[in-house]
């Protein structure tokens, strides 16, 4: 058989080119790119074949090369010129940094989450992903092991940027109303591990693991990585909707005291609550006492739609947790307030006086008050 014409044979090699599942994959427009899971994200879809083209937008530019950069603020109405032509966006630009302002932290989750689902359906982008957290679901005594992905979101706002991502899954219901043809996914990852600083993780940097008597702690971890693969699997549209990630099964707080070597400090309810809302009252801690309920009760999630859809995690809750200590190694924080290396010479041995001192101001207090009356 004779070789095609050369022509015939370029106009061939086009034509598998352009079928090439990159070729037909989608553009994604990746928000929150420069930093965080947003930079992992941007360069795990930038590297994939089944993704045509990746767009990054941040207020400064990250690492990935491979990306088309676009340097904004998500709450610039601007950004709907950036999202043309993007099939999908992975909303990523969240400050949930336990030291920003509360105010200042609302207005740009929520006014951000706002200008971008807005300007995602002007730009005739045909889906969005947000993610939120597990928290959404509350830390309650009367949870399920595990919460179906469909169980009622009951948490409060009580906890550190809980409020914003309550929000933010109230703007993800409206969204597909307001906009026919918008569909929204929300990813919901339980105790994100991976370079993160949070309520959570600076849980176990504490000299002592605090334990609330009377409640049953359940702990589930997500790597940041899994976190990434479930993002991706919604991106190429093998899964949508309300989507729970984590790592498989929970370990109890005996476990977790036992694989990480701290012991625990046991206070009753009212002194641990007391003196964790009066520090933060006071400016002493970042945490309010509403993160401690995270400690507290169980909130662990099944992930059965990812795992329908044939998505696993990688990492195990022991596995994630060894490497979270292993983050945290040479780090001091007490009820919440990280410490520099000779506070928490002093401070790292009294932890549970910190602790106690503050609660017995309250009780004095309330010991006044009921004199007076």
């Amino acid at each position: 058989m004779s070789s095609p014409d050369p022509q015939v044979r370029a106009a061939r090699n086009q034509s598998t080119s352009s079928a090439s599942p990159a070729a037909r994959g989608p553009v994604v427009a990746v928000t929150g790119a420069a930093y965080g899971v947003g930079a992992l994200l941007t360069e795990q879809l930038a590297a994939s074949d089944e993704v045509k083209q990746v767009v990054a937008i941040d207020e400064r530019r990250g690492e990935c090369a491979a990306a088309q950069w676009h340097i904004l603020d998500v709450r610039d109405p601007a950004i709907a010129d950036k999202l043309r032509g993007a099939d999908v966006v992975v909303h990523l630009a969240l400050d949930l940094d336990l030291e920003t302002d509360a105010a200042a932290r609302t207005a740009y989750n929520v006014r951000g989450t706002q200008t971008v689902l807005t300007a995602a359906a002007a730009a005739g982008v045909h889906r969005v992903v947000l993610c939120t957290s597990a928290m959404v679901y509350g830390a309650l005594p009367d949870n399920e092991l595990p919460l179906s992905e469909d169980a009622e979101l009951r948490a409060t706002a009580e906890a550190t940027g809980v409020g914003d991502l309550l929000e933010i899954e109230r703007l993800a219901r409206r969204a597909p109303r307001a906009h026919p043809g918008l569909n929204v996914t929300v990813v919901r990852p339980a105790v994100l591990v991976g370079g993160t600083d949070t309520a959570l993780t600076r849980y176990f940097e504490s000299p002592r693991l605090l334990v609330v008597a009377g409640s049953r702690p359940a702990w589930q971890f997500c790597h940041v990585e899994d976190l990434c693969s479930a993002l991706e699997y919604a991106v190429l549209e093998k899964v949508d909707g309300e989507l729970a990630v984590g790592c498989d099964g929970w370990l109890e707080q005996e476990e977790v005291e036992e694989l990480s070597g701290i012991r625990r400090m046991e206070l009753p309810s009212a002194v641990a609550l007391g003196a964790a809302a009066r520090l933060h009252r006071i400016g002493l801690t970042p945490s309010p006492a509403g993160d401690l309920a995270y400690t507290m009760y169980p909130w662990v999630v099944s992930g059965s739609r990812l795992h329908d859809a044939g998505w696993r995690p990688q990492y195990t809750n022991e596995e994630v947790l060894a490497e979270l200590l292993e983050e945290v190694s040479g780090r001091h924080t007490v009820a919440g307030r990280r410490l520099g290396r000779k506070d928490a010479t002093a401070a790292g041995a009294a932890g549970a006086t910190v602790a106690l001192l503050g609660a017995a101001a309250v009780v004095r207090r309330a010991r006044k008050a009921r004199r007076r009356i």
